[in-house]
């Protein structure tokens, strides 16, 4: 059996920049180059560490993903690979034609046409004039700008910027393809042609390095993932058991957010225009209120995962009249879903000291997005006793698209003469 031949080798890869410091901006290049490397011998207070001692091989043929947050390194990481860095420590060796798409509009001239642009764009990248006129044709009808080639770029959006540059890159023949966030700027369909030909790309033996926030991109062209955070290398593996890991670890930093947040608006019990978020008599007081999922607290959900809305409180003295209620709706203000134990045929009959009360929905199918949660313990009149207003924050992700804010379970099925093929 034939071993994997190495298309990009990396070994304790570090990247220092120069903090700016007091009087930085009278420094020139010259004093700087005169003094010394603007990088080496830097105490730890005047450099910031972008990346440190990574290490990771891509074999010939495979797709790389690399995941994080922002300012994980990245970008940083791409560019040292891309050759428009130079490491600090350690090195990079790239194996064949390396074509980049890093930065939205980087290697275009914009006061010249789309057109100009795609023959200095290839000759950048290796090509001759005679190559760049073979291919010129099929560039532009990928990038699908026929009707505005002759316009200088800096007429074109973003989206048309994102669209040239591909086109252009993956018509080069590299060996090596760089790709970083900006293809999530295109629009939809644009991006599904730029998937197909990656697809196409890494069938004839070609390395891809794709650089994404989108984790269901990462994971369905990826065969393994790099998950750097705050330059530091966390895990290589598969993209199921990296992305898993990614997203448990951005779950425990949004609750720690989430609770350092509603402790904050407990302390002030206003909202951002004033507003009060508790109010109530107090005979029954709500101390805390959590949101559980399969697998213990957690502040992001996947659309459909079980989730348990927990609240503990405290009658100080018997109550015999008591509603217990949650309420569930976007940062805006929308409605989407709540109940309460009086709704549910629940009829009261003692609550005094301690108590903690679960509401648990087996699959809550929520659209992607934000959602705030109300509590509240009341009487069956209405009476408040405890009413406290996004008490919790969540956020819910979703493989699935649509529309609005419930996504119910669902499949399509047809009949007669009607075919689909896979995207």
């Amino acid at each position: 059996m034939n071993e994997p031949v190495p298309s990009i080798r990396v070994e304790g890869l570090g990247k220092l920049y120069r903090r700016t410091m007091p009087g930085d901006r009278f420094r020139t290049l010259k004093s700087a180059l005169v003094g010394g490397s603007l990088t080496t011998d830097l105490k730890s207070d005047e450099a910031i560490a972008a990346l440190r001692e990574v290490d990771f091989t891509v074999d010939k043929g495979e797709a790389f993903g690399v995941i994080g947050g922002n300012g994980s390194g990245k970008s940083t990481l791409l560019k040292l690979v891309a050759g428009m860095l130079k490491p600090s420590t350690g090195r990079i060796v790239v194996d064949g034609r390396v074509a980049a798409l890093i930065e939205l509009g980087a290697g275009f001239h914009p006061e010249i046409s789309g057109r100009e642009n795609v023959f200095i764009n290839g000759a950048v990248l290796g090509l001759s004039r005679k190559e760049v006129e073979r291919r010129y044709d099929e560039i532009v009808e990928f990038s699908g700008l026929g009707d505005f080639m002759e316009e200088p770029v800096k007429n074109y959006s973003s989206g048309m910027y994102v669209r040239l540059g591909f086109a252009v890159a993956v018509h080069t023949d590299p060996d090596v393809l760089l790709v970083d966030e900006v293809l999530a700027v295109g629009d939809e369909a644009f991006a599904h042609r730029c998937i197909r030909r990656i697809e196409e790309f890494l069938a004839q033996g070609r390395t891809l390095l794709l650089v994404s926030h989108s984790l269901d991109m990462v994971e369905g062209v990826c065969d393994r993932v790099l998950w750097l955070d705050n330059g530091v290398q966390k895990l290589v593996g598969t993209p199921r058991r990296v992305i898993d890991a990614y997203r448990q670890a951005v779950a425990e930093a949004e609750g720690e957010e989430h609770q350092a947040a509603k402790e904050q608006r407990q302390s002030e019990e206003l909202g951002p225009e004033g507003e009060p978020l508790r109010w109530g008599s107090r005979e029954a007081e709500i101390t805390s209120v959590r949101l559980l999922g399969p697998d213990g607290e957690r502040y992001h959900l996947e659309s459909g995962e079980p989730a348990t809305f927990e609240i503990r409180a405290l009658a100080a003295q018997p109550l015999s009249d008591f509603v217990f209620g949650v309420a569930v709706s976007t940062p805006r203000g929308i409605e989407c879903w709540g109940t309460n134990t009086d709704l549910g045929g629940l009829v009261p009959d003692s609550f005094e000291g301690e108590v903690t009360v679960r509401l648990t929905c087996p699959s809550l199918r929520l659209a992607p997005g934000d959602y705030v949660v109300d509590a509240a313990v009341h009487s069956r009149d209405g009476a408040p006793y405890d009413y406290q207003r996004r008490v919790v924050t969540f956020t819910v992700s979703s493989r699935e698209r649509g529309v609005g804010v419930y996504f119910p379970e669902h499949r399509w099925d047809f009949a007669g003469g009607v075919r689909w093929r896979e995207d």
